[in-house]
């Protein structure tokens, strides 16, 4: 069979199989931590407030101050982090690039290290790197992602964290503070407020679990304990310093 034949043949079979990969884990990552934050700590500081005595309203001006301050706050750090990695493999690409130029016999020795990890044969390998030595481009993506292990960030991706991080902990934020828009006492608003927000907290935490391939009930009753233990602390702490 002639190549024209494998390559008809390859096409066909790529074609008739579909792989159905998760590929969203960087969106999923941000929502995850600004919904987590969002419905813990504005949680937190809502049930101290309440064990305090201190009025409905006044918890939730408090809690809206917070909830904008911490969106800020995330938002930020996530900027911060996706741009500091950004940066780190522009660095790193420049640096790669160079040791390709200046010394390509040592690159290549590298790519058939890294091959024969694999349990590659020098005669099955060989022609692999022969064959990236002619191609510096595919050259240097292969050793970014295999020798360093760094993947290409995406254009925007520092914005778009930043973006997704504040807006999940603002949605996430909004949920134990909204009884206290309803509620007259800080009392009966707690107490709505503590039903909704373990709610919250176990669906999140269940589809936490489902998309990153955790157990879900698990990750739900983990994501909902962790919230009520921050609430009865920042609650419990509030009663025994109350003048």
């Amino acid at each position: 069979m002639g190549d024209a034949g494998v390559s008809t043949i390859k096409s066909s079979l790529l074609d008739n199989h579909t792989e159905n990969h998760f590929t969203a884990g960087e969106v999923v990552r941000d929502i995850i931590i600004g919904v987590s934050d969002g419905l813990t700590v504005p949680f937190a500081l809502a049930a101290g407030l309440s064990g305090a005595s201190v009025s409905s309203s006044l918890i939730l001006t408090a809690g809206l101050a917070e909830v904008a301050a911490g969106a800020i706050a995330m938002g930020l750090g996530g900027y911060l982090a996706a741009k500091s990695e950004a940066d780190h493999y522009m660095r790193e690409l420049k640096r790669e690039e160079e040791e390709i130029i200046n010394v390509p016999d040592t690159e290549a020795a590298e790519i058939a290290e890294i091959l024969s990890e694999y349990g590659l044969e020098p005669h099955e390998y060989g022609p692999v790197v022969k064959g990236l030595r002619k191609n510096p481009k595919a050259w240097l993506e292969f050793m970014m992602k295999f020798e360093l292990g760094l993947e290409k960030p995406r254009p925007g991706r520092a914005l778009a964290s930043a973006f997704t991080i504040a807006f999940s902990y603002i949605v996430g934020g909004l949920v134990p503070l909204a009884p206290y828009m309803f509620f007259p006492t800080a009392q009966e608003a707690l107490l709505t407020s503590v039903g909704v927000t373990l709610v919250a907290l176990l669906i999140f935490g269940y589809a936490k679990g489902y998309f990153t391939g955790n157990k879900p009930l698990g990750s739900a009753l983990q994501t909902a304990l962790v919230g009520a233990m921050a609430s009865a602390a920042a609650y419990g702490i509030a009663k025994a310093v109350r003048p």
